[in-house]
């Protein structure tokens, strides 16, 4: 979240990032509970924060992390969703095969 100190105005994108990172945030929260449609949400939460991103180093936005970064850097951002979508699966797939019938 963007805490800005004194008179300083924040911009769309500031509000736009904040509400994105809440987002991350919750739906992490609820995949560590193990809710099963938390990854979706965690999935659109984090590809509309990198999609944020396109959007101040292609629109020419005046924000700081866009100098001297190349556009593809932002697609980081994907890994630990996969590896967390992965481990999702995983686990619940084992807890599934161990049952007895």
């Amino acid at each position: 979240m963007y805490i800005v100190p004194g008179n300083s105005a924040l911009t769309l994108f500031d509000h736009i990032q904040s509400v994105l990172r809440a987002l991350i945030t919750i739906s992490l929260l609820l995949v560590v509970f193990g809710v099963r449609w938390a990854l979706w949400g965690m999935w659109l939460s984090i590809g509309g924060l990198v999609a944020t991103h396109y959007w101040a180093h292609l629109g020419n936005l005046p924000v700081d992390f866009t100098e001297g970064r190349h556009p593809l850097s932002y697609l980081r951002g994907f890994i630990f969703p996969a590896l967390i979508t992965l481990a999702f699966y995983s686990a619940s797939r084992s807890l599934t095969s161990n049952k007895v019938v």
